[in-house]
């Protein structure tokens, strides 16, 4: 390691995310379904532009196993919330979509997250904030001149 390491200060980031994801977990089962499924919805509708969500991209976003991610799709679409659609461009590849029901859960659950993070949200990046405004001891970066 090169120098200190501030243990508390990530400790403190690490309760700061804990304090969230432990409200995001109890809103998600407070709608009806697990933390995962939520994330899921999450993921597929607010993927970034140029990624369609097929179940590997679903599975890396969410840094799950491909048949996690094909588990959780089964179980939202019981329950009406996504549909499995051929792709437009190739038969072979099917795409995940959310139905308006799985819209409108997910934008219920985003509104109260939004207002958990204007509770939270600063305690939140203040925490990391003081990790990443410490330089790196021991540590150098090179100005893009001088590569």
């Amino acid at each position: 390691m090169n120098g200190p390491i501030d243990i508390r200060a990530l400790a403190e980031l690490r309760y700061q995310i804990r304090v969230f994801i432990g409200f995001s977990e109890r809103a998600a089962r407070a709608q009806g379904i697990e933390p995962q499924q939520h994330q899921l919805l999450l993921a597929i509708k607010g993927l970034p532009a140029g990624l369609r969500p097929t179940l590997r991209v679903l599975a890396e976003r969410l840094q799950l196993r491909h048949h996690s991610v094909v588990e959780l799709v089964d179980r939202l679409e019981q329950g009406g919330l996504v549909q499995r659609c051929p792709s437009p461009t190739d038969r072979r590849e099917i795409l995940v979509r959310l139905t308006l029901r799985g819209e409108r859960l997910l934008r219920s659950l985003s509104v109260v997250h939004q207002a958990e993070l204007q509770s939270v949200g600063p305690a939140l990046a203040q925490a990391l904030q003081v990790l990443i405004a410490k330089p790196a001891r021991g540590k150098t970066r090179k100005k893009p001149s001088e590569t």
